[in-house]
């Protein structure tokens, strides 16, 4: 979570680098993803470390902005806070994470994912860090997932998987390798 200006400048750095660009800012036109993700990350700085009335309103102006940029790019319902440094977004389209989510550090989401609650309960998955989820897959309910895992196109994760380093995929979700989720993620990530 991010805590100062030096936690806020470090999450864009570590984000510039899972999204595999080159340049310290994004361009006006084709960079929309990073735009979102700068966005997310400012919106973030602003509700955990600017507690003034003025910090405030800048932060709701802010979330509303984040809000109607998700929609524009096909769906993200993101919550600030839900994801540590490193995260990349693949693709346009819906992506939806339920606001007690937490995911670590270094995590690729590609297009069409849950991660949700499920019945009767409101905690949300616990992921730990590089963590790669494939597109159209969901992740439902108070689980657990390990760092370094994998997570195949089109998985539905129902129980919690705390071995680290492996592939998951399949309706429901069963382990099917012992390899792990760094092929699937940006070179320069401190993959620790």
């Amino acid at each position: 979570m991010i805590q100062s200006k030096a936690d806020y400048k470090r999450y864009l750095e570590q984000d510039r680098i899972a999204l595999y660009r080159k340049t310290k800012r994004p361009r006006i036109a084709g960079d929309e993803i990073w735009q979102y993700e700068r966005l997310l990350r400012k919106t973030e700085y602003y509700m955990n470390c600017h507690k003034t009335p003025v910090g405030k309103a800048v932060s709701v102006f802010l979330h509303f902005r984040l809000r109607k940029m998700g929609r524009k790019l096909g769906g993200y319902h993101i919550p600030p806070n839900a994801f540590e440094e490193g995260l990349s977004i693949a693709h346009w389209g819906p992506i939806v994470v339920h606001p007690t989510a937490k995911i670590g550090k270094n995590c690729r989401i590609h297009q069409c994912v849950t991660i949700g609650a499920t019945n009767g309960v409101f905690q949300a998955a616990n992921m730990g860090d590089n963590i790669f989820i494939g597109p159209c897959s969901s992740i439902i309910g108070d689980i657990t997932i390990g760092s370094d895992i994998a997570i195949g196109a089109n998985t539905v994760v129902t129980k919690s998987f705390e071995e680290n380093g492996i592939t998951i995929a399949g309706t429901p979700a069963k382990k099917i390798s012992d390899n792990n989720s760094h092929a699937n993620l940006a070179p320069g990530l401190n993959l620790d």
